[in-house]
């Protein structure tokens, strides 16, 4: 059994406004990546809230998520990553590994998703030449997810591991700019696929 873990827990500020709910295709961005996962077969979904957390999760259908709010999301993103860490070990002990992943990757389909969990290792997703999330990790990467501290995520531990290509994976909703650039690529979407079209 595969979790995901999604990290939704910034602040927004470059964007001006929760990029949690800022929509693509009339579908809220923390919506999208929970209903990815749900697609590619992780259970449970796990969605660390930090800023703007109750408002979030009202006006966001995460159906059967569960929400684990991180009271220090603002030491960066290792915090969000231990919450969800935390939270799986409460709710899902059995589980093999999990998938980490962030809200704003627009690019990132359910095929990619388990394209990751596949090998069962260590499994970075690679664009613009370097290794980045989503990544799979195997449960025994665990408690060094858990040592992590500030806003460098887990990216020491994708160093020189095996990594799955996904096109157009740099582009992440920071900017008004980038999430104009991600609603004309993903304007038209094949809603339960996991596919995506660009207009």
């Amino acid at each position: 059994m595969t979790a995901a873990v999604v990290l939704a827990a910034g602040a927004s500020t470059r964007l001006g406004e929760p990029k949690q709910l800022a929509t693509i295709a009339g579908e809220a961005l923390l919506a999208r990546a929970v209903r990815t996962a749900r697609e590619a077969g992780c259970a449970p979904v796990v969605v660390v809230l930090g800023a703007d957390a109750e408002r979030i999760a009202e006006r966001c259908n995460l159906g059967d998520a569960v929400v684990a709010v991180n009271g220090e999301w603002s030491e960066g993103m290792a915090s969000s990553i231990r919450a969800g860490v935390r939270t799986l070990d409460a709710i899902a002990k059995d589980v093999d590994g999990m998938v980490l992943m962030t809200c704003d990757q627009p690019a990132v389909t359910a095929e990619h998703l388990r394209a990751l969990m596949e090998t069962g290792a260590t499994t970075a997703s690679r664009y613009a030449g370097r290794n980045g999330i989503p990544a799979y990790h195997p449960k025994k990467n665990f408690t060094d997810l858990m040592l992590l501290r500030g806003d460098f995520g887990a990216r020491d531990l994708l160093r020189g591991a095996a990594a799955v290509e996904i096109a157009g994976g740099e582009l992440d909703v920071d900017t008004p700019e980038d999430l104009a650039e991600a609603q004309r690529r993903f304007s038209i979407h094949s809603f339960g696929s996991g596919r995506r079209f660009a207009s």
